[in-house]
């Protein structure tokens, strides 16, 4: 018994390690994603790549149907993988091929005990930039139950909860003049100024200014504008990048702010709604009791008040989903990226136990 545990570990070890040794940014995950789909045909699952780049892979089980979603791409930036006091060191070790590893390792354990669920794994492209994989795999009007993403969570948290996002372009243009008179020409950065400045202070009624997560964020992210010394800039455009709670919807704040910058050409370049599962749903339960039994901690439920691929699927899917993995969060996207072994292994456990309680509910 043993034996098979250190075997199981290793190969779990193992396969972590294969995934950090690909460099996959968002746009180059041809590699990794012929090379997780070899590996998942060979542990035994029925798998197709779609032509987004997506590994999708199916056990025979039957009802509930599980998703297990986790991302094979990451930031740029290449971190040498090495093995270091029981750590793992490579980018996307925590954001989040530690946690994909940890869902192919577990579907595999349970499809070799014969599951009786179907648990479909997609290893997704794309995560970090506009999101492709994710709104590729809905465009297949999948059917599952229930949804758990690959994300960190410090193995005894479980992520129920992310804000929604609305990336705005402003651009403000004025008539230009000469610098040496200013006071008779409207400056284009300082309108932008002024822009940005009723964004900031912008509030919405729903939101709760005592809460990060129940209430409205925005952050200055670029600015250009401005030509020489001589003349009084007559155009600067800036891009915000507001963080919106899931009780307000991000089309509701566009055209409030809209309505506000009348004097400024105002655009959407990307949003999307937040979400919250309910804490008290089969799913949550699940990964609670998981935690509990194998890690013995008190387990905290976490809102985070950035977004993942949960966001875009709980827009078209209303079933419970969560978000869970090892590793901390904190160290996304730094030069010091590392997974810690003992707790990736632990996650491993975790997702099997999470998914058998859940079939127990049903």
């Amino acid at each position: 018994m043993k034996l098979l545990k250190k075997k199981k570990e290793a190969y779990s070890i193992n396969l972590l390690k294969s995934l950090l040794e690909f460099y996959s940014p968002s746009g180059f995950e041809e590699e990794i994603s012929n090379f997780i789909k070899n590996e998942l045909i060979n542990l035994g699952f029925k798998t197709e790549k779609d032509y987004v780049g997506n590994v999708i892979a199916e056990s025979n089980g039957s009802n509930p149907t599980i998703l297990l979603c986790g991302h094979m791409d990451t930031v740029p930036g290449k971190i040498p993988v090495k093995f270091t006091n029981g750590k793992i060191y490579g980018r996307g070790a925590v954001d989040a091929k530690s946690s994909l590893a940890a869902m192919i390792s577990a579907s595999a354990n349970l499809l070799h005990e014969g599951f009786p669920a179907k648990i479909i794994l997609a290893a997704v492209v794309d995560e970090e930039g506009s999101g492709r994989g994710i709104k590729n795999l809905i465009k297949r009007k999948i059917k599952v139950d229930y949804a758990v993403f690959g994300e960190p969570s410090n193995t005894k948290g479980v992520i129920i909860g992310y804000k929604g996002s609305l990336k705005l372009k402003v651009v403000c243009e004025t008539i230009t003049g000469h610098s040496s008179a200013p006071w008779l020409f409207e400056n284009a950065i300082e309108k932008a100024f002024e822009a940005w400045n009723i964004i900031k202070n912008f509030k919405h009624e729903k939101e709760n200014l005592n809460s990060k997560f129940y209430s409205l964020t925005s952050c200055l992210t670029k600015i250009s504008g401005g030509s020489n010394f001589s003349i009084v800039p007559n155009r600067c455009e800036i891009e915000v990048d507001l963080r919106i709670p899931p009780q307000i919807h991000p089309e509701e704040i566009f055209n409030l702010i809209k309505e506000k910058l009348n004097f400024a050409k105002v655009e959407a370049l990307d949003y999307v709604k937040g979400h919250e599962t309910d804490s008290k749903s089969f799913l949550v339960k699940a990964f609670i009791q998981a935690i509990r039994k194998i890690k013995g901690d008190q387990v905290t439920l976490l809102k985070k008040t950035g977004t993942s691929d949960m966001n875009i699927l709980a827009e078209k899917l209303k079933i419970p989903m969560v978000a869970y993995g090892p590793g901390d969060s904190t160290l996304d996207h730094t030069e010091n990226e590392f997974i810690d072994i003992k707790d990736f292994l632990s996650s491993v456990k975790i997702y099997e136990e999470a998914l058998k309680l859940l079939i127990k509910t049903n």
